[in-house]
């Protein structure tokens, strides 16, 4: 009898711990949702409070982690956060989460319409549909870095020398800091 009630308590305790945990984590969700200004839509991965596994495209042999994907309507849409004030979307920023559009596509063998590009210092969000146009460039881009790596390097287009310290192309860059 001594048994099955010291039983019922460690159970009793075990599932006093588990709500215990699943609230904080419903608190920290909450928390990121609104820090980082995440829809209210599913997300099916994230990349913000822990890291993620990267996916990878074995047809363009690019790999990549957008912060967060939502699943709405049924198709998941990429959505990166970035930093900074900017008044439109980034031409990198766009091509990062085209990336990212076609990542989700070759792992999940469906249709992405379109990623969104989310600017916390100005709250603002931008939705970037995945037209032909977009994947288009995105291929052409790919095959231009590719070009450059293989036959004429990487020419640095910046003047931080913090940006190089961990960047992924400095063994590849024909201008170094000194």
């Amino acid at each position: 009898m001594v048994i099955y009630i010291l039983v019922s308590l460690v159970l009793l305790l075990s599932a006093v711990i588990l709500l215990s945990k699943s609230r904080s984590i419903h608190r920290d969700v909450d928390r990121l949702k609104t820090e980082h200004k995440i829809q209210d839509d599913k997300i099916t991965y994230s990349d913000l409070n822990t890291p993620a596994k990267a996916f990878f495209s074995k047809r363009y042999r690019l790999s990549g982690k957008p912060d967060y994907i939502i699943k709405k309507n049924n198709q998941c849409i990429p959505v990166e956060v970035k930093t900074g004030h900017h008044d439109k979307p980034q031409k990198h920023h766009i091509y990062q989460l085209a990336a990212y559009c076609q990542l989700i596509e070759d792992n999940y063998n469906g249709f992405v319409p379109c990623g969104i590009l989310v600017y916390n210092d100005t709250s603002q969000q931008y939705t970037i549909v995945f037209d032909p146009k977009l994947r288009f460039e995105l291929e052409s881009t790919i095959k231009k870095m590719r070009y450059n790596l293989k036959n004429k390097g990487v020419t640095r287009n910046h003047n931080n020398p913090q940006k190089c310290k961990h960047c992924s192309m400095k063994t590849y860059c024909d201008v170094k800091f000194i």
